[in-house]
C-alpha cells in the first residue's frame, strides 16, 4: 500500500485532513495516511522540499512567496476561509489597545492584523507589535497579559471568548471578503511525477470537506483530538468559520493580499503560478455528474 505523508497545523482551517485521516478516505482508496502536527507553518514548505512529507496544509502566502532556495511548492485545494481573528483582551476598548500580539511575518494572521491596524487607524506610534515565531506565541501573551490584542485562528478565537478572555473584534472577512487561509499543497515535483496520487488525495480532501459541512458534530469531535480543544469549542468555532476548498478562487482578495504584501515589503513582486486548480476541478466536477 501506497504511504503518504501530511505536514498539519492545529486549527479549524486543517479539519479536511484530520478528517481524511481519521476517516479513513485515503485507506479506502488504497492509500495509508500518517499525519505529524508541526508546531509552525515555516517548517512545512521545508518538510514538504526534503520528502519528509508529501501534502502540506499551510498559508497559501507562504506557498506564493517562497524563500530563496526552497524547491517550488503548488497549491492544490482550498481550506482555510477567512480564518483569521483579532482578538482583544476583555476589559479594553478597541480604541485603547496598545499593543498587539502577531506571528512571524507573511501569515494570515500577521496579514490580518497589519491590514486591521490600517483600517482601525491604528498607528505605530499608538500600538506597539509584538513578534512572535508562532501563532501559539501570540495566543499565550494576551492570555499572559503580555498584550492587549492578538491575532489568531480559530478554534482560539473561539476559545477565548469561551473562557471571557477576550472578543473577537474582527476577521479576515472584514477586510478582505473570501480570501483563503491555511490550504492544501504539494511540491512542483511530486505533481510532475505522480499526477495520479496527487488528484486521488484531492478527491478524497474534497469529499472530507464536504464531510465536515454536513456532519459538524462528528467533524469536531475528530478536530478536537488534533486541535487539543475540547470538541464543544470546536463547534462554536464551526459556527462562524467552516473550511471551504473554493478558497483558492478568490482571486479578487488574493491579488489584494498580496498587493499589500508587497506594500510591506515581504515580496518584491506579485507572485505568480503559485496554484495549480486542474485537480480540483476535476474533483469537482466527478462530484457534480455523479
Amino acid at each position: 500500500m501506497t504511504t503518504v505523508r501530511f505536514a498539519l497545523l492545529r486549527g479549524v482551517c486543517q479539519l479536511p485532513a484530520y478528517v481524511l485521516h481519521a476517516r479513513g478516505l485515503l485507506a479506502a482508496r488504497g492509500i495509508e495516511t500518517r499525519v505529524e502536527i508541526t508546531p509552525t507553518a515555516w517548517l512545512i514548505p521545508e518538510q514538504l522540499g526534503s520528502g519528509a512529507a508529501d501534502f502540506g496544509v499551510l498559508p497559501w502566502t507562504r506557498v506564493a512567496a517562497a524563500e530563496r532556495g526552497e524547491a517550488p511548492l503548488k497549491v492544490l485545494c482550498g481550506s482555510g476561509y477567512e480564518e483569521a481573528a483579532i482578538v482583544v483582551r476583555t476589559g479594553i476598548e478597541i480604541d485603547a489597545v496598545r499593543s498587539v500580539a502577531i506571528p512571524r511575518e507573511g501569515g494570515m494572521k500577521d496579514l490580518t492584523a497589519m491590514r486591521l491596524l490600517d483600517s482601525l487607524g491604528w498607528t505605530r506610534e499608538r500600538v506597539e507589535h509584538r513578534r512572535f515565531p508562532s501563532g501559539d506565541g501570540a495566543i499565550l501573551s494576551l492570555v499572559g497579559f503580555g498584550a492587549d490584542a492578538a491575532s489568531m485562528i480559530e478554534p482560539y478565537a473561539a476559545m477565548m471568548e469561551h473562557l471571557g478572555v477576550g472578543r473577537v473584534v474582527r476577521r479576515t472577512g472584514d477586510v478582505w471578503p473570501g480570501a483563503p487561509g491555511c490550504s492544501l499543497a504539494a511540491g512542483a515535483t511530486l505533481i510532475g511525477r505522480d499526477p495520479t496520487l496527487v488528484q486521488t488525495v484531492v478527491d478524497a480532501y474534497v469529499e472530507a470537506a464536504q464531510f465536515v459541512e454536513t456532519h459538524l458534530d462528528e467533524a469536531a469531535e475528530i478536530g478536537a483530538r488534533f486541535i487539543g480543544v475540547h470538541a464543544d469549542i470546536v463547534r462554536r468555532a464551526l459556527r462562524v468559520n467552516r473550511p471551504n476548498v473554493d478558497a483558492v478562487r478568490s482571486t479578487d482578495s488574493m491579488r489584494k493580499v498580496l498587493e499589500f504584501m508587497r506594500e510591506l515589503g515581504y515580496v518584491e513582486a506579485l507572485p505568480r503560478d503559485f496554484s495549480d486548480l486542474q485537480f480540483l476541478d476535476r474533483s469537482q466536477e466527478r462530484r457534480t455528474s455523479a
